[in-house]
């Protein structure tokens, strides 16, 4: 899944878009780009979209980001681009044990919150999806002033602050 916007490869090689629910982005925004909107959107994340038609990782980044990456094996390289860039909100799987997190959270993210309960994506029409995402899920913030926004967001679950990279 990805958020607005996001790709989903199901196991049968079919690719959903499942888009970020709208309160995450009212409690988290402005952002100044979404590298990974879809080309369709029923609300905007950012002032400046790239879609899949635009590959937002061959694009420079500028200003505050929003990312909701697809999700899966390239996850990774949308997180790497993030961490480099430092300024920015990502929502992603809490996998807090994999490879990707111990390469590009842990040394760079400055504040996580866990969000309580599992999400429900929304469909490119701005419909609320029936099942929920299938896992528990994770804002990261790359930035003191991202992590500041995490802190003080009305969103229900736990703030964790992150030791600034050394």
């Amino acid at each position: 899944m990805k958020g607005i916007g996001g790709h989903h490869r199901g196991c049968r090689g079919r690719t959903d878009e499942w888009l970020t629910p709208p309160e995450i982005i009212e409690a988290l925004g402005p952002f100044d780009l979404d590298p990974c909107s879809p080309v369709v959107r029923p609300w905007p994340t950012a002032q400046t979209h790239y879609t899949a038609r635009d590959d937002g990782l061959c694009h420079p980044w500028s200003g505050r980001v929003w990312l909701n990456p697809p999700y899966g094996a390239r996850t990774t390289l949308w997180l790497r681009k993030l961490a480099y860039h430092g300024d920015g909100i990502a929502l992603v799987f809490a996998r807090t044990e994999t490879d990707m997190f111990h390469r590009w959270v842990w040394p760079y993210a400055r504040a996580m919150l866990f969000l309580r309960g599992r999400l429900h994506f929304h469909r490119p029409d701005g419909s609320r999806a029936d099942a929920n995402a299938g896992g528990p899920s994770v804002l990261l913030a790359y930035g003191e002033r991202n992590a500041d926004v995490l802190r003080g967001a009305k969103l229900s679950g736990k703030f964790v602050p992150l030791c600034p990279p050394s």
